[in-house]
């Protein structure tokens, strides 16, 4: 059919990879795929994947996403890939994989990052150098790590990239990175857009991390074509250009239309995220907010925190609780709780910054401590934890009309209603839950297109909001919701 642009899109995340196939010129995703990934988990907190599994996933998740969406892979113009980020790849110098990657969740290297934040001259002199304050799990504590633990593998780098640059590798045999995802490294500063070569030289004086490093290029700019025989192996047309792609937070703000101010976007995952586009690099003197590039051209402030649907699942488990069971306790609960809190940390926490605490229930007595408070302290408690974010950014300037709520959280109607009255903004989801893998496909139209300022026309036809399931908060609500988020604020303040 001459009348449709066929456009893939990939998000290899922590879980699995998810495929899509858009039409960019009516906007409809016309099929999806995904495929699941396993994890490496060890003493420590290490985090890893075995990379060989992203390919199968991404072939598998590719096939499926044709099969459903009924159309033949040779009409395929374009491939945009979102992946996980600050994940660290180390190929040899015959492109092959020289270990795991480790992973965005992987906690092993905090001695590493302690000692580099040392160097740096604390938070504040990570905040002037770079931007952003390194936290351990950026990539830069991994190198460092690497280095010590295993010298043969080090001796033998001679690329590094983050997994989106190793799938767009795989996909073309080009080493490249783009803004958005490199400024989760740690050795990228974000205001000028450049590596810092001089942080790679404190962890190896030889130079050998610096001659690995890819090149950067524009959000807008393809890599390159994918290789013949990558795409026979997927079924796709062999002159399919690959997008510059990018972290999966940047392409879920494409894949949400966030690409100019005034958006907010919410992401209610295992972790939770809050990000908006900014035209400048204001960066926040809040060591917790990352003011990351975005991949369309500007700017990405973010915060995240590492619990949330994490929490409520154990609840859920501990309660032996459907998710419609869970909600339906939420709504019996009074907004607060009746006096119990719950701090979710438990993964310790970035947003707040208490990354050694552990969580709590608090507030307890013989009449409260009933299971629809429990279910509904803990759903209050996550969502503090995003409002606490929000107002960081709220506090550098941020000014939003609305929330554009994803994730599996953004699925429940008990959840938008709570996330409504606790940020006092009206919320929406998008039609499209998958924002990162659409993000990319869209990102793919756009590299195609050539054109430097279609990003917007492109947003507008294949980004659409669900009207159904806006929600606006209710004054009553917002007023109980502000006395239980400030209790939960004193809750905080004593750890």
């Amino acid at each position: 059919m001459a009348n449709q642009q066929l456009f893939l899109g990939i998000d290899c995340g922590t879980q699995g990879t998810k495929a899509l196939i858009l039409d960019a010129l009516s906007g409809q995703v016309l099929g999806q795929g995904a495929a699941a990934h396993s994890m490496i988990s060890g003493a420590n907190g290490r985090r890893e994947q075995d990379t060989q599994q992203w390919l199968d996933a991404f072939t598998q998740a590719t096939h499926q996403a044709l099969a459903a969406a009924g159309v033949d892979g040779q009409a395929i113009l374009g491939i945009g890939v979102s992946g996980q980020q600050h994940g660290l790849v180390l190929l040899d110098d015959q492109g092959q994989v020289l270990r795991p990657a480790k992973l965005w969740c992987d906690t092993e290297t905090t001695p590493e990052n302690d000692r580099l934040l040392t160097h740096l001259g604390g938070e504040d002199g990570s905040l002037e150098r770079l931007g952003v304050v390194i936290a351990p799990g950026y990539t830069v504590s991994k190198l460092l790590w690497t280095r010590e633990q295993h010298p043969q593998v080090f001796e033998r780098i001679a690329s590094v990239l983050l997994p989106h640059d190793f799938l767009n590798y795989w996909l073309t045999g080009r080493h490249c990175s783009e803004y958005g995802d490199a400024s989760g490294t740690g050795y990228f500063n974000v205001r000028t857009r450049q590596w810092d070569v001089p942080l790679l030289q404190h962890i190896d004086p030889s130079g050998r991390l610096q001659a690995a490093l890819p090149e950067l290029i524009e959000a807008h700019q393809p890599v390159g074509r994918i290789l013949p025989a990558i795409a026979q192996h997927l079924g796709i047309n062999p002159d399919a250009v690959v997008a510059s792609g990018g972290g999966d937070n940047m392409m879920g703000a494409i894949g949400t239309g966030n690409i100019q101010p005034g958006v907010i976007t919410m992401s209610l995952g295992s972790s939770g995220t809050v990000y908006a586009y900014a035209a400048e690099p204001t960066v926040s003197p809040q060591p917790s907010v990352a003011t990351f590039c975005s991949s369309s051209g500007g700017w990405l402030p973010l915060i995240c925190t590492m619990n949330l649907t994490n929490a409520t699942g154990a609840i859920r488990e501990l309660l032996d609780l459907d998710i419609d069971a869970f909600n339906a306790l939420v709504v019996q609960a009074p907004i607060g709780a009746e006096g119990v809190s719950m701090l979710p940390f438990l993964n310790g926490e970035r947003v707040p910054a208490l990354p050694h605490a552990t969580g709590s229930l608090l507030g307890l007595t013989t009449t409260n401590l009933t299971r629809a408070n429990l279910c509904r302290a803990v759903v209050e408690g996550t969502t503090f934890g995003l409002r606490y974010g929000l107002d960081l950014l709220r506090a550098n300037g941020l000014k939003a009309q609305s929330i554009r709520l994803i994730g599996g959280g953004s699925k429940s109607p008990v959840w938008r209603q709570i996330v409504a009255d606790i940020m006092d903004t009206t919320v929406i989801c998008t039609e499209q839950s998958e924002a990162a893998a659409l993000g990319a496909a869209i990102q793919a139209a756009w590299c195609h297109s050539g054109q430097q300022d279609g990003l917007a026309e492109l947003c507008e036809r294949c980004v659409k909001l669900d009207p159904a399931s806006e929600t606006r908060p209710v004054a009553a609500h917002v007023a109980a919701s502000q006395q239980a988020y400030e209790r939960y604020r004193q809750h905080v303040a004593t750890l």
